[in-house]
């Protein structure tokens, strides 16, 4: 307990530098977007890389990627069954109201979690390999088709997902791990280096992104999806986790705790990106993304209690 307590406030400590070097504006109105951008295609795809590379395939490739499919693809159905038969949206921004109720935040918050609550960065591998390799480019499908900007096919689809960095990395890391394959230590060491500076990096972003946060603020009369969505992502998603890992795959109590905590991380922030891409659901996925990161981590801090 006093071990996750402490990997908690590791993690606070360095969104609060984060939020106070956003307040003060010492690194400029794009430190964000920089430190994020470096994160996606430099510094993350090699910590997956590292991490992957000396991790047991098995436990990547096993219950817990289970667990984080089925209880993500679950949230997302119940989410659109709802909102299309009693809200009565339409396809794509019940779409995206299901991507901000079932997609964590694996890569900014997820992997310091991982290393420093749950004390092993693979532990956040199965939910980005899952959500960036298959979630994603399916729900970005038939955003596509419901939208009609261009036709997608399942090509498209898989040549969209390689040229993801965290696919490659990740990919790449699983490849080694299989086939126990070592780099050579010229070209290991500079990876090693490069991916020191990701959680940091993450992490400040993070706490850059709170400055001037005001969910609810401008509802746009879906107030009521906001907070379905806030309520399946941090409370449904990790409750379906929980029964899975105990009833299903029948997973040790440690197990239990790490599939429930990676099922309650916030919802990414990616989500809104994607909404503003396609012009639909823009605030319910602004304001899933801020309700879920103020509340996600100090509700995650309850877990250990609930489950002793």
């Amino acid at each position: 307990m006093n071990g996750v307590l402490s990997g908690f406030a590791v993690v606070w400590t360095v969104i609060a530098v984060g939020y106070f070097v956003g307040r003060t504006g010492v690194l400029g109105e794009n430190a964000r977007y920089v430190l994020n951008r470096l994160t996606f295609f430099v510094a993350s795809p090699a910590l997956l890389f590292t991490t992957l590379a000396d991790s047991d395939p098995a436990s990547v490739l096993g219950p817990f990627l289970g667990v984080a499919a089925i209880s993500s693809l679950a949230t997302a159905i119940v989410f659109v069954l709802v909102t299309r038969w009693w809200l009565r949206r339409d396809l794509t921004e019940s779409t995206i109201g299901a991507m901000s109720a079932s997609t964590v935040n694996s890569a900014n918050l997820g992997l310091p979690i991982a290393l420093y609550v749950l004390g092993d960065m693979a532990h956040a591998a199965p939910v980005i390999l899952w959500q960036l390799a298959l979630f994603s480019p399916v729900c970005l499908a038939i955003l596509d088709a419901s939208t009609s900007r261009h036709r997608t096919t399942v090509l498209s689809m898989f040549i969209q997902t390689l040229k993801n960095p965290m696919i490659v990395g990740s990919l790449a890391g699983l490849v080694c791990a299989l086939f126990d394959l070592e780099l050579p230590q010229p070209l290991a060491d500079p990876i090693e280096l490069i991916a020191g500076a990701s959680i940091p990096a993450m992490l400040i972003a993070f706490g850059i992104s709170l400055v001037g946060s005001k969910p609810l603020e401008a509802s746009g009369g879906r107030r009521a999806d906001t907070l379905l969505a806030t309520g399946m992502k941090l409370f449904f998603q990790p409750v379906v986790a929980w029964a899975l890992a105990v009833w299903v795959f029948r997973l040790d109590s440690n197990a239990v705790f790490v599939s429930v905590i990676m099922a309650a991380l916030p919802t990414a922030q990616n989500i809104f990106v994607t909404a503003s891409r396609y012009e639909r659901g823009v605030v319910l996925a602004k304001d899933t993304v801020l309700l879920t990161t103020i509340v996600a981590v100090p509700a995650m801090m309850l877990v250990p209690l609930l489950l002793a």
